[in-house]
């Protein structure tokens, strides 16, 4: 009988973390400082020691903390990989689909994967409290539950479009215990000197990012990081090491693999342990596919170049594909691929052509969306649907071709905290 859910056993979860920079065929072009070192020495304040210096490690395996170890079993890991038949007939191709399911973590999401560790890590610093941006919520919610597991404060600046569109996120973090503030706020200088240009201002992670820097440096804490640099995502590869156990545990070897871009980090901790071993081999074999917003197309239209991370350039500037610091994106629905840069990891990987982009409008990946429900009975985050449209694109060159394809999603996220979001776009009757 075939397996449809494949559940790791618990003493089998991974002990060490994946440092994707041992296996480079070449160094990553190292952060650019354009004010003389001011910006480098800000980092080096706000960001926890340990991992900046993992930042520029080449280490290939990094061990996990005991504490963390502990915490990761607490909320929910190993998560299932799951099997999606149901979907698969609905394709009606010669396709296998397995999902990575992160949404089955306490905050719904693969965010808490690098929350607990940064957690950790700035309070053995002696910080005071945690800050961070957040988009849609679900690296705010990760950040306030892993503050409130290592009993310390976190402080989330959330894009200000997000804030009033997704309230619900907002209130999980407030049960969690966290301070979340619309960004921009009146918090910070900079937060002030926008709203004093334009009172609605919609907000931006590029902004929210400056911010929660700007509040930590001042106020004695430490600004934790949801995406973009290879600490983070290093954090985060606990998943994709579940994710081979578990291929390995059913004789199944992935032949393309799908994930959404916000930053990069839900793609790299779900298959950068995969394309490692690939190019430690000297041959990429696999198709692996990254998938953004159209609305925010950095994944198909970003120049690949030298940009700030945070649109208030504070921070030292890092090759990416970007589409620019000051680029402000509609308040789309799925805010947590608002961001406009991607990571430079991954946007190294995809300079070489190992890893292909594709990005999709709202509408067309909300319709899908609501088809996954109804065949597999769970809803995705808005950022998760994105792959639906890859999967489909997969599944009809399958189709065609007659050639048989296994597909491996980093199912980065649940849906149930954003279905007004969905109801505002398919036309759901609200009351």
């Amino acid at each position: 009988m075939e397996k449809y859910r494949i559940d790791l056993p618990v003493d089998e979860i991974p002990t060490h973390w994946y440092n994707i920079l041992a296996d480079l065929p070449e160094p990553l072009s190292p952060p650019y400082d354009p004010d003389n070192g001011k910006r480098l020495e800000l980092l080096k304040q706000v960001i926890p020691s340990e991992p900046l210096r993992l930042e520029f490690s080449t280490e290939r395996f990094v061990k996990i903390p005991e504490e963390v170890l502990e915490r990761y079993l607490q909320v929910g890991r190993p998560t299932p990989l799951v099997r999606a038949k149901r979907f698969e007939e609905y394709l009606n191709a010669p396709v296998k689909i397995y999902l990575k399911m992160e949404g089955y973590t306490y905050t719904g999401s693969h965010k808490i994967n690098s929350a607990l560790a940064w957690v950790y890590y700035a309070l053995k610093d002696g910080a005071k409290f945690v800050t961070t941006e957040t988009g849609a919520g679900q690296w705010g919610s990760a950040v306030a539950l892993a503050a409130a597991l290592f009993k310390v404060k976190a402080y989330v600046f959330m894009v200000r479009a997000s804030y009033y569109a997704k309230p619900l996120r907002r209130y999980l973090m407030q049960m969690y215990g966290a301070d979340v503030n619309p960004s921009p706020s009146d918090l910070t200088e900079f937060g002030r000197k926008l709203l004093r240009e334009n009172p609605n201002h919609p907000g931006s992670l590029g902004i929210a990012i400056t911010e929660s820097a700007e509040y930590a440096l001042k106020n004695g804490g430490k600004y934790v990081v949801g995406s973009v640099i290879n600490a983070d995502i290093m954090f985060k590869t606990i998943a994709g090491l579940e994710a081979k156990k578990q291929m390995e545990l059913i004789g199944e070897d992935p032949d393309v693999m799908i994930g959404v871009v916000g930053g990069g980090s839900n793609w790299g901790g779900a298959f950068y342990s995969f394309i490692g071993d690939e190019l430690r081999s000297g041959k990429v074999r696999r198709r692996y596919i990254a998938v953004g917003a159209l609305e925010v197309p950095k994944v198909t239209k970003g120049v690949y170049k030298y940009d700030d991370p945070d649109t208030g350039r504070v921070l030292p500037q890092l090759k990416m594909y970007t589409i620019g610091a000051d680029f402000i994106p509609p308040p789309i629905y799925a805010g947590g691929l608002r961001y406009h840069a991607v990571a430079p990891t991954l946007s190294y990987l995809m300079s070489k052509g190992y890893v292909e982009g594709r990005d999709y409008d709202q509408e067309a990946v909300f319709k899908m969306a609501q088809i996954f429900a109804q065949v597999e009975g769970y809803v995705p985050a808005p950022e998760t649907a994105h792959v639906l449209p890859v999967v489909k694109e997969i599944a009809d060159e399958a189709r065609r071709t007659g050639e048989r394809k296994v597909i491996l999603i980093s199912f980065s996220g649940h849906g149930l905290l954003d279905l007004s979001n969905y109801a505002d776009v398919l036309g759901f009757e609200k009351a």
